[in-house]
């Protein structure tokens, strides 16, 4: 028998794995529970939409349908009254025209082939179905925030697939849901240069990852600040800060250390990203973008790779921060850059609607106006005495 001090040299590499496998199985299996728990929902509520509208059933049916299943099924939770609402109410949203529309141009399209070439209608049900596989994917608490605080189609759409994708808790995508993430998604296009340096699936995930402009108003910061500031706020406040970067982040440092001969190089802030499995340093700048960030991340990158990582990780990423960007600089920053690196802009206050932005007066505007207004002073002659 082994005791613990004879332990063999490969004992620790062993049962580490073993613990991967398990979390694995366990993770699967929660997976499919939760996959044949939103169909079942899904089959309850397409069931009671259909009678509704084709046999005329009143909505006082679903009181007595959850009644009923309350009482066939007395120790299974999820039959009441409001969530058999609510699981009609989840199909009747994903199943309008203008969302299944919105799904034909944004999710996968069948492949045509000469026996069976794609038509409009085979396209629809091919949405249809990939949509089907979306819903499943998401748990039902995340569905019923999405359905309460989303509006339009596509918004909706792409909490889903970002959830489905991302494997956001419910917390992490009440976060992205209050900070605007599908707007901020939509307003300006990232900026990256990850298609020409890594593979296609990677960089999808990686691209995913990275948004396009960051919130930090949590950081409660009214007035400007210097780098090292901004860097102490942000681990003061990491949980927030890693919220709002997004699930599979994980922090590893700050000031993190790297050495080449005799000279010492520190990258401000270092992550892994779990789902990415790749190191992640993100450089912050309180000014705008300036194209030799761009190569002195390059840098960083090579010496993360060549000294930290692992033999089955993925390339490092950088993410560069900044107050504000020009993407064409950026483009042609990045177009040299054999390391995958994205710039993306962060705001410490609240941003205007894109309907109100250049139609408010401007605090210098402001301060004129008020100026005008205010009764002149009188003139004081210091030259006369009474």
């Amino acid at each position: 028998m082994t005791s613990l001090r004879t332990l063999p040299a490969d004992y620790g590499a062993f049962i580490e794995k073993l613990k991967q496998r398990v979390g694995a199985a366990r993770l699967a299996a929660a997976r499919s529970v939760n996959r044949e728990l939103i169909a079942l929902y899904w089959d309850i509520g397409e069931a009671i939409l259909r009678h509704q509208q084709t046999q005329g059933w009143g909505e006082a049916v679903v009181e007595r349908i959850a009644a009923d299943l309350r009482a066939a099924f007395p120790g299974i939770q999820g039959f009441s009254a409001r969530n058999v609402w609510d699981m009609r109410r989840l199909v009747e949203a994903y199943t309008r025209p203008e969302f299944l529309r919105q799904a034909v141009a944004e999710m996968p399209r069948p492949k045509a082939s000469r026996r069976a070439p794609a038509t409009p209608a085979s396209t629809e049900r091919a949405a249809a179905a990939s949509l089907r596989q979306l819903v499943a994917e998401v748990p039902w608490g995340h569905h019923l925030l999405i359905l309460g605080r989303t509006q339009e189609p596509a918004q909706s759409l792409y909490y889903l697939q970002a959830t489905a994708a991302m494997g956001w808790s419910r917390n992490v995508l009440l976060n992205q849901l209050k900070a605007g993430a599908f707007e901020r998604s939509r307003a300006e296009g990232k900026s990256h240069n990850f298609p020409q340096v890594l593979d296609s699936h990677l960089a999808e995930q990686a691209e995913e990852a990275l948004k396009s402009s960051y919130s930090l108003e949590f950081l409660g910061i009214r007035q400007a600040v210097k780098e090292r500031e901004l860097e102490d706020r942000l681990i003061d406040r990491l949980r927030d800060f890693i919220l709002e970067l997004g699930y599979g982040f994980c922090f590893v440092g700050r000031q993190h250390r790297l050495t080449l001969g005799r000279k010492e190089y520190f990258i401000d802030l270092l992550f892994y990203h779990r789902f990415l499995k790749a190191l992640v340093a993100v450089e912050l700048k309180v000014g705008p973008f300036e194209p030799e960030y761009a190569g002195k991340m390059d840098f960083y990158l090579n010496l993360l790779n060549e000294k930290e990582r692992a033999p089955d990780d993925a390339p490092s990423i950088g993410i560069i921060l900044c107050a504000e960007k020009d993407s064409l600089e950026v483009e042609f920053a990045l177009r040299s850059k054999t390391n995958p690196i994205g710039v993306a802009e962060y705001h410490l206050q609240p941003r205007l609607p894109h309907d109100l932005r250049g139609k408010l007066p401007s605090p210098r505007q402001l301060q004129q106006v008020v100026r005008a207004a205010l009764p002149a002073s009188p003139v004081v002659d210091k030259g006369f005495k009474k």
